[in-house]
């Protein structure tokens, strides 16, 4: 099967396998893994932050920086189609015990004004809004990325009034390949970046939360409330450090590939339109003989995995283990249609 359905599906190639076949470890919880050190540092370093927290998942990342950030009956300010509302399990509620205030973005991305708006004045009938969350790129808007000038203003609000400044970065190296954009401007932005390591980077396991040395001390605590100390993690890690030594770049190869399947896309009348691609997500609104269901129905039988993220819009992730031959058999599937 040539599987489009994420790029969490990947799994590690010969080279990242050697590399965390021999990686020293130790256990983390002790703090005493050295693979685990190193890619905290690696990547806070990268972003131009202090320090670094290791954790089994993006959501576990974006989770412990809302709990870390805020207190019970807090607000946090979000777009409504960010991960950290729609794919996270009510986290925010049943692990924060904050409200949400829900922004109508533009695929998933906001302004300045949206967010300015949004702060609660002091009342006693109003949670106190502590948090604004953003998310770079946008899963549910199509990998789309911000501009970069829009989260300094974003920033000047948040200073004006008090408020951390999140960053779901699941996706962030692919907005900072397409946008060709410095890492380490980010930590100057940012109060807290949640970095995935399994998505578009191909490691096989695990996210790092990135931010000052109080913040990461204060989050480490909560990641063992929550569960998440690990032991001999190191191997893990080691997948992280590899990924991001040799991972990167190629991210280019997924964004091009993705405009190339967007452009056969829309030559099929049962697509109606597509999110302008800019990473490597392909969101196609389906009309006509298909739903979304009955296309990623007909395209399993045909050998293609997709997902209909809603009844009449189907998903397409590229990521380092669909190759351009891959590409190519897709290509044809779809013209045969």
């Amino acid at each position: 099967m040539i599987d489009y359905r994420s790029d969490t599906v990947t799994r590690p190639t010969p080279g990242m396998l050697a590399f965390m076949q021999s990686a020293p470890v130790g256990d983390d919880v002790f703090g005493e893994d050295p693979s685990i050190i190193s890619l905290e540092r690696i990547t806070a370093a990268k972003f131009g932050m202090e320090a670094g927290l290791f954790c089994p998942s993006g959501t576990m990342t974006n989770q412990l920086a809302i709990k870390t950030h805020t207190q019970a009956g807090d607000e946090v300010i979000c777009d409504e189609l960010s991960h950290i509302y729609q794919y996270e399990g009510g986290g925010i509620a049943f692990n924060s015990g904050c409200s949400v205030k829900l922004l109508h973005g533009d695929r998933g991305r906001v302004t300045a004004d949206q967010v300015l708006a949004g702060i609660n004045a002091e009342d006693v009938h109003k949670p106190i809004t502590r948090l604004v969350s953003l998310e770079n790129t946008s899963n549910r808007g199509g990998g789309a990325c911000y501009d970069f000038n829009e989260f300094k203003n974003i920033k000047k609000v948040t200073e004006q009034h008090g408020l951390a400044l999140h960053l779901d970065g699941a996706r962030l190296f692919n907005a900072l390949v397409y946008k060709q954009e410095a890492a380490i401007e980010y930590g100057n932005i940012f109060d807290s970046i949640s970095i995935c390591l399994s998505k578009g980077l191909g490691a096989p396991v695990g996210s790092v939360l990135i931010g000052s040395h109080s913040f990461i001390t204060k989050a480490r605590r909560w990641r063992k409330v929550f569960g998440g100390g690990m032991r001999q993690a190191g191997y893990l890690a080691a997948a992280g450090i590899y990924a991001m030594d040799y991972h990167i770049e190629r991210l280019a190869d997924d964004h091009k590939n993705s405009k190339i399947l967007s452009d056969v896309l829309l030559t099929k009348e049962f697509v109606t339109s597509i999110l302008d691609v800019e990473t490597n997500i392909v969101i196609a609104t389906i009309g006509g003989k298909y739903s979304a269901a009955q296309l990623v129905a007909t395209l399993k039988e045909k050998g293609v995995l997709a997902i209909a993220m809603t009844p009449t819009q189907v998903r397409f992730v590229f990521h380092l283990d669909i190759t351009e031959n891959d590409l190519a058999k897709t290509v044809d599937i779809i013209n045969a249609l």
